[in-house]
This record gives structure tokens, sequence and C-alpha cells, in this order.
């Protein structure tokens, strides 16, 4: 409809549509903003300035519009021409504002149809409507009326008295505006309570349904004939449950409504609460910032003390490198005097193999003397081997001879005897330092 009727174009220089809506009159409201010195007829081809009164009911925002409708329009969308709406000066709050705008001739409707100022506002809702003008120009042969004084006394006391129920109209109606907000929050809460006895109401015909079940069931029990006495009991206490658990859900609907007031008195109570709750965040929020920055402190702590250790674990690792190259070194060391060793065996043996080919000397031999060698003296018989009773062994460690007829194991204990076992490993050292090292490379390990 606004398509077909706004043939002219909007007076809105930047071209831009006006929000409008499909919402139906009855959805309304045309008491929020009130049309002032509406003419009945607007002279074709003259400028027209409407005059309006924004009530506390609205707040104005700057995609309100002024439009002007044929009379019989359904929805917003139906304007003919339309203005934006001046926004009111700063203050506006509780009291009435007036405010006008100007319509330019040329927009202006052509023919003699009725029309009518709407205020509507940027959802498209209507909020204002003004009474019904024409425009074309008055009757020129109108009838010249003479009137008395008299008359002319009695007119103007009927426009006093008109003026004053005006004024009276325009109370009541600020009346009635008042109760309206007011039964429209009754409306509310009753909508609110309906809802709840919509659902207490879906509960009892369920109850109901239930119920009717039973009852069939019992009648179709009574008709059959087989159920014990037990079974009916049970089935009258289960409609005994029924009937009290409509009861309670009555009670529950009753307690719901009354904790609805003590929900608001809750509400307040919460609202404070959180508002000292604010300031308990406020102080924990202080206390965290000082234990942030005595974290930090700690952390630099810690990082130091680990700088500290990690070059002192580095200094370990360099120490023992030295130390486990000095161990390999007194390792090979070893190895080669074990070498040196074992070839001086093998020559003291082959030196002193002739001896052991010579016969032994007899049983009936005496007990050498104190000042006799244990063997013998083998130069004394001009036979080189005649006292040598078996070929000798010597200590690698030592030098200390041994017969050669002596127990290996008791030979390889003295030779034991001499060396360093290693408590952690399986090898063996002859010397001391060596010893030491090599256990001090354990521990670092």
């Amino acid at each position: 409809m606004g398509a077909e009727l706004s043939q002219t174009p909007t007076m809105d220089d930047s071209c831009e549509d006006p929000p409008t809506s499909a919402v139906l009159l009855d959805s309304c409201h045309f008491s929020h903003v009130l049309f002032n010195d509406v003419e009945k007829f607007y002279v074709p081809g003259g400028d027209v300035t409407c005059h309006y009164t924004l009530t506390q009911h609205i707040s104005a925002r700057g995609k309100d519009w002024v439009g002007i409708f044929r009379v019989g329009w359904k929805t917003t969308r139906e304007y003919y021409t339309f203005m934006w709406a001046p926004l009111p000066a700063a203050g506006h709050g509780d009291t009435a504002v007036q405010q006008k705008i100007q319509f330019k001739a040329y927009y202006l409707p052509k023919d003699d149809e009725y029309y009518q100022f709407c205020y509507v506002d940027q959802d498209g809702m209507v909020r204002g409507a003004s009474v019904p003008f024409q425009f074309r120009a008055e009757a020129e042969d109108d009838i010249l009326v003479v009137t008395t004084q008299g008359e002319v006394e009695e007119i103007e006391l009927q426009n006093k008295n008109l003026c004053q129920e005006n004024e009276e109209l325009k109370a009541s109606c600020a009346n009635l505006q008042q109760q309206n907000l007011e039964l429209q929050e009754e409306l509310k809460k009753t909508q609110e309570l309906q809802k709840s006895l919509e659902s207490f109401r879906s509960s009892t015909e369920k109850l109901e349904l239930e119920l009717n079940s039973l009852k069939m069931e019992n009648k179709q029990l009574k008709e059959q004939g087989d159920c014990t006495g037990a079974e009916l009991q049970q089935l009258k206490e289960q409609l005994q449950n029924v009937t009290s658990e409509k009861e309670r859900l009555e009670n529950r609907l009753r307690t719901a409504l009354d904790h609805m007031d003590q929900l608001q008195s809750q509400v307040l109570n919460y609202e404070k609460e959180v508002e000292n709750l604010s300031h308990l965040d406020q102080d924990k929020t202080e206390q965290l910032e000082t234990l942030k920055e005595e974290n930090q402190q700690l952390r630099l702590s810690t990082a130091q003390q680990q700088h500290d250790l990690i070059k002192e674990l580095e200094e370990q690792k360099h120490l023992f490198q030295v130390l486990k190259a000095e161990k390999d070194e007194a390792d090979e060391e070893s190895q080669k005097l074990r070498a040196e060793n074992s070839a001086l065996l093998r020559h003291l043996s082959q030196e002193l193999s002739p001896l052991s080919a010579l016969p032994r000397a007899p049983a009936a031999t005496p007990a050498p003397g104190a000042g006799d060698l244990l063997f013998g003296n083998p130069y004394s018989g001009g036979n080189l081997g005649a006292g040598v009773e078996a070929s000798l062994r010597v200590c690698p460690m030592c030098g200390e001879l041994f017969p050669g007829d002596v127990e290996s194991s008791q030979f390889e204990a003295h030779v034991r005897s001499h060396l360093l076992d290693c408590p952690m490993c399986t090898e063996s050292f002859e010397n001391q330092q060596v010893f030491e090292d090599h256990l001090l490379c354990h521990r670092l390990e």
C-alpha cells in the first residue's frame, strides 16, 4: 500500500525509507504522542506545519518519523509521505515536550480524501495519530451568520465550559493512561499466573486421565471378579495417592505464588551480596598482585640458583673428564705392568725349569739347622740341584719365593692380597692412587 500511495518522493533528503512494520492497528499505542491544533482543512498548494506533544510514555529516537496516512490504513507501510521526527532538547525525561514538523506543499496529497498525521517509532510502531483532515479550500458560499451580543456571550460561555471539559478530559486521559500501564503490569502478572495455571491444568488433566484409567481398570476388575481383596486395596491406595498428589500439586501452586513474592525480596538481598562480593573481589585482586610480585622474585632467585648449580655441574663434569682421562692412562699403565709381570714370570719360570728336573733329596735328610737354608745349600755338595725339592714360584708384587709344589690357591691368594678390588665393579688395581681415582669417578657418576 505504501508503494501505491507514495507516488511523490518523501521529504527525507537522504531518500532513505523509514522503518515500517506489518503490525496491525490493534497492537499500536495512539496515546503516547498527542497532535495539537490540527485543522479540518488545509489549503492545497501551501506548506503544512504539524504540531505534536511527546508525553512521558515515549522516548524519542533517531529513526522516529511523522507520516501522512490516508484514513483507512492498516499498517505503517501505507504512508503517503513522511518527515524524520526531530529529537527533543536534552533534559526531556518525565515531562511532555512540544515539537513541530513542516511538510512542503510539493509533497502533499492533491486529492480531497481524508488524511491524518501518525507518529511512528524506529521499530515501525504507531505511537500517536491525529484527527482526520482534508486538503481543499473552504467553501466560498458559506452563509453569513449574524449573532447578537447575548448569543456571543452565550457562545463564549459555552467555549469556556468546553475548554474546562477539555482540561478535565485531558486529566482523565492521563489517569486512564496511568491505569492502562497498571493494567498492563497486572496483565503480565496474570499471564504468568495463567501459564502456571495452564501447567497445573495440564498436570491435573494427566492425573484425571490416570484417575479415569484407574477407575476403568477398577470397574473391569470388579466386573471380572477375579481381583483379590489385596489387589482391590492396592488400587484404592493408588487412587488415594493420586488424589493426594492432586491436592499436593494444588498446594504447590499456591506455595509457588507465595514464593514469587519472597523471591523479589531475595533478589534485593542478592544484589547487596553481589556488591559486597565485588569489594571482596577487589581486595583479593590486590592480594593476587602482591603474590604475583613475590612469585616473580622467587622465580628470579630460583633461576639464579639453577644457573649456579648448572655452572657447578659443568665444573664437576670437567673434573670427571680429567679424572677419567687419568684413570684411562692408569689402566693403560696397569695393563702394561701386568704384561711385563707376566713376561717376567714366564722368563723366571724358564730359568728355573732345569732345577725342577733334578732328583728329589732323600727322605731321611735331616732338618736344617738354625743357620742353614730352607732347601739346603745348593753349592755344598757340588751338585747344583741336589738340595732343590721342587721348582720355585715368585710373587710378581713383592718378589717373595714359594716352593714349586705350593698350592695354586695359596699362591693366588698371596698375589691377590696385594691387589685393590673396586667395590662397585670387577676391576682390580695395584696402585693405591689409581684405585682412589677410580672410586672418585664412580662417585661423580
